[in-house]
């Protein structure tokens, strides 16, 4: 498949260019390809089931804030698309299913989403591979990672290692839980090193599932790091982890066999633990 796609303005959503980047980097990024518009909705949408303090059980777990951590009153919200409209619709949205085609070079398959609010003062994630936890076989998943902030390494931007996403999946070290929430921290390999993504509100990052990714604590004083994450399979994948219940583009429930090994995207470090 090659790339294709015009937006409003009769620019080409995918260009080779870019296709080229994710080729050789492992990753990509499109910009402006939401609206801020878009953008300010879907968040006003989360930051309302915040704002209740409510949890949703498998979904949205706060709790009291009985430790200074940030991430305590704001965790991340997990498969946002199966009871929230809008993020349903983000995740299934046709500009990404248009790219995730090319990238894939299949029909593609939505096997999650995310929602990360990552409030000044937050622990990041450290350098990780998403594959390790979809276990998607054959093949692997691609992440389209929209920004809904100004998002640069002040308030923990994401940070990419460009090359591994020709590299196997790595056995994961233990992250220090001062600066990560998850446990598994993937060193980058020798020579190669963590490049930082900047990224304006409505731009979108697609990477390779066994891209090392990760990224570091919100130091900034008053800004959020808010971003929506999908992961999606292509439809030739077999087998994944139960935890992603895979959807068709259309929104279709596909049922795909049980891999071994998997489970949600980052192995949280236990509540109340050292931060």
């Amino acid at each position: 498949m090659t790339a294709t796609g015009i937006d409003a303005a009769g620019t080409p959503i995918l260009p080779e260019s870019a296709v080229a980047r994710f080729r050789q980097d492992g990753y990509t990024v499109l910009p402006g390809l939401f609206a801020r518009a878009e953008v300010d909705a879907l968040c006003a949408d989360l930051e309302a089931l915040r704002a209740t303090g409510r949890p949703v059980p498998g979904h949205f777990e706060p709790r009291p804030d009985a430790t200074g951590d940030p991430l305590a009153t704001h965790p991340r919200v997990m498969h946002p698309h199966e009871f929230l409209d809008r993020a349903r619709d983000v995740l299934l949205d046709a500009r990404l299913r248009t790219v995730l085609e090319v990238l894939l070079g299949e029909e593609v398959l939505a096997a999650q989403s995310m929602f990360y609010f990552k409030p000044p003062g937050a622990r990041g994630q450290a350098l990780h591979q998403d594959n390790f936890y979809l276990r998607v076989e054959p093949g692997t998943c691609v992440a389209a990672w929209l920004a809904c902030d100004v998002i640069d390494r002040a308030n923990g931007g994401l940070e990419v290692v460009p090359g591994t996403h020709r590299m196997d999946l790595f056995c994961p070290e233990d992250a220090d839980p001062e600066l990560s929430f998850a446990r598994e921290y993937v060193p980058p390999p020798p020579g190669l090193s963590a490049v930082p993504v900047d990224m304006s509100p409505g731009d979108v990052l697609f990477f390779n599932g066994s891209l090392v990714h990760g990224s570091g604590p919100n130091l900034s004083a008053d800004r959020f790091r808010r971003s929506f994450i999908g992961h999606y399979v292509g439809r030739s994948a077999r087998r994944i982890g139960t935890y992603y219940r895979t959807v068709a583009m259309s929104g279709e429930r596909v049922v795909l066999a049980e891999s071994e090994g998997a489970g949600p995207c980052g192995t949280e470090f236990a509540a109340g633990g050292p931060h």
